[in-house]
């Protein structure tokens, strides 16, 4: 998969450089299976299958000389998994965005549990977790990217549909914790970004960040990004701004947001500043 940065490009433009792409490929033993494009950012992505990054970058070269700035080794069961069911675009009017949002879930004190638990009563929690969390991600059209042994990795088209989730399996747990002596608490992290970067993992900043904003949330609570907060508090959500944390991978203190939910009904107070919480080692 590789990156274009192409500032003040159409939908159009991206559409026929890929139609040349496809007359070129085949001489060069390359086959391209779609792209994505974002004519706000001007970021282009190309997933093709190659026998290596040279090749791929030739047919780029040849055919509109328009050489992509980054190539990456990727699955495409992993694309899926990030960005849905792989479509080639017929022409201008159907290329999408390959920008995703990742959503981090992480079972409070899961490993006290398993080990002051039976084998089979953590198990049965943990399957409890698991079905709250996916109940929200099929309503919000969410995809599940792999199980993490204590929580879910999920992907979302949009920042509303993933923060509406969120909420969702944090009401779930409400619900089911008033029901029950045996408490479960939840943390959540989401973050957002484009599949490629300089990084070479697909997805890699956005994914390292959702993770250490899970593990740096106190129970029942969601944090998230600058990133999905700027969009989620143009879709109506409301966000308390939590103290920079300093956050295992990332220079500096990392600016961090806690979601309180939509607008209408949020919880707490929208401009209350909240104290830090579990800061990961």
């Amino acid at each position: 998969m590789d990156r274009h940065d192409l500032p003040g490009a159409s939908a159009e433009n991206v559409a026929e450089a890929h139609a040349r792409d496809l007359e070129v490929q085949e001489t060069y033993g390359v086959s391209f299976l779609s792209y994505w494009f974002d004519e706000e950012s001007g970021a282009a992505f190309c997933l093709a299958r190659a026998p290596t990054a040279d090749e791929m970058e030739t047919v780029h070269r040849e055919s509109h000389g328009l050489v992509p700035n980054e190539i990456i080794p990727v699955s495409e069961d992993a694309v899926i998994q990030f960005l849905g069911k792989v479509h080639d675009p017929i022409d201008g009017s159907e290329p999408t965005s390959a920008f995703r949002t990742i959503l981090f879930t992480d079972l409070e004190g899961s490993t006290a549990l398993a080990d002051s638990l039976e084998p089979a009563e953590f198990i049965r929690l943990l399957g409890e977790h698991d079905l709250i969390v996916r109940r929200a991600l099929v309503a919000a059209r969410g995809r599940e990217i792999k199980h993490t042994g204590d929580g879910i990795m999920a992907s979302f088209d949009d920042v509303s549909s993933a923060l509406q989730c969120a909420l969702a399996i944090r009401d779930g747990f409400d619900a089911r914790n008033e029901r029950t002596q045996t408490p479960l608490g939840v943390r959540i992290g989401l973050a957002a970004g484009e599949p490629v970067d300089r990084n070479g993992d697909l997805f890699g900043p956005s994914v390292n960040l959702a993770s250490r904003l899970c593990a740096a949330a106190d129970p029942e609570t969601v944090l998230v990004s600058d990133v999905v907060h700027e969009l989620g508090s143009a879709d109506g959500f409301s966000f308390a701004e939590v103290d920079r944390l300093e956050l295992k991978g990332f220079s500096g203190r990392v600016r961090v947001f806690e979601l309180r939910g939509p607008a209408s009904t949020p919880r707490g107070s929208d401009a209350e500043v909240v104290s830090p919480p579990n800061t990961p080692g």
